[in-house]
């Protein structure tokens, strides 16, 4: 989780352990009294309980969007984040005695490899979910939460946007970076990236063809074809920055996608998607939009569960210290409201 070799171990430790101790301790060799485990939950940003968690977390198969991007040292502090935070998060729940079974509202789809099916999975999910044809989603992240698919947010290399797998062999998995936290926008449109990919069967098509469908899938989930064509009409020549700038305000898609979206739902040509991609790169808004989507993707679920579970006296204040990642005292601190 830090990426740290044994030798960065022992320097966060002031080398009050040394190297050859830590190397016996990982090996299994010799068990470190509570001493020696305070001093490395320290060194190593964990609290005490992270090295007597009984709930296992075991990830399936994991998809990295921009994998090649990623060294493999910063994919192994990307796995073991993930898998930290969600032992805590399935500890809780069992502590709790929730169900986190879910359900695929498009396992019966058969396999996807056009647009068409696409749009239509689209369809069929938002009916599913209750979202209607045609609104805004207001909060992705809090959607999925509620749909029992976990998404894990991670303060990671900036190469990193996104990640689905599936734990334990049944609960779907999504994570984000942090990093991108600015730009809500952007992280709404990779989690529903990786929610296609977790969804649906794209079969034996190429890696890039199956990008390109879950670009749309993202896309078609957040702007429907009937609404994108009651903002702009069915048929256009030509388009304006700030019709796009008011639609991504509202819906929270970028510019970018709006455009490709209005690509797919042939609004506008191939020829005009071109030329606005071309300004797109002259106006350098192909990294940094204007228009500034103001929602918020946040879900409260794990903190709501938490406080549920300490004032029904399930846990004590210490352990939901310790679920949280946190040491008695910074707990006590950020929450003394409460008691």
């Amino acid at each position: 989780m830090n990426g740290f070799s044994l030798q960065d171990v022992a320097d966060a430790l002031d080398n009050q352990l040394s190297r050859q101790a830590l190397h016996r301790y990982e090996k299994g060799e010799v068990i470190p009294d509570a001493e020696k485990i305070n001093l490395l939950s320290k060194a190593l940003n964990v609290s005490p309980d992270y090295f007597f968690r009984a709930t296992k977390v075991e990830l399936g198969e994991i998809e990295y969007r921009k994998l090649n991007k990623i060294p493999q040292k910063e994919a192994s502090i990307i796995k073991e984040k993930t898998k930290e935070y969600l032992s805590r998060y399935l500890e809780l729940e069992e502590i709790l005695g929730l169900d986190n079974e879910f359900h695929n509202p498009l396992e019966d789809i058969g396999t996807v490899t056009t647009y068409n099916q696409i749009n239509q999975a689209a369809e069929m999910l938002r009916e599913a979910w209750g979202l209607g044809n045609k609104g805004a989603i207001f909060n992705v992240v809090e959607l999925l939460e509620d749909k029992n698919i976990k998404v894990v947010k991670l303060d990671v290399d900036e190469d990193f946007d996104g990640l689905q797998t599936c734990v334990n062999g049944k609960i779907p998995v999504i994570a984000y970076n942090l990093k991108k936290a600015n730009k809500p926008d952007r992280i709404r449109f990779t989690i529903l990236h990786e929610l296609a990919h977790l969804l649906m069967d794209f079969g034996d098509i190429p890696e890039k063809q199956k990008e390109i469908l879950c670009h749309q899938f993202a896309g078609a989930m957040l702007l429907p074809e009937g609404t994108i064509k009651a903002e702009l009409g069915e048929h256009r020549n030509k388009l304006s920055t700030l019709e796009l700038g008011n639609i991504k305000k509202q819906y929270g898609i970028s510019m970018q996608a709006i455009t490709m979206r209005a690509k797919n739902c042939g609004i506008i040509n191939d020829h005009y998607t071109k030329q606005f991609f071309f300004i797109f790169k002259q106006m350098n808004w192909r990294v940094d939009e204007p228009y500034d989507y103001a929602g918020v993707e946040e879900s409260n679920r794990f903190e709501q569960l938490l406080f549920r579970a300490l004032i029904e006296e399930q846990i004590s204040m210490s352990k939901a210290a310790s679920l949280n990642n946190q040491s008695l005292a910074e707990f006590k601190k950020e929450h003394q409201m409460m008691f």
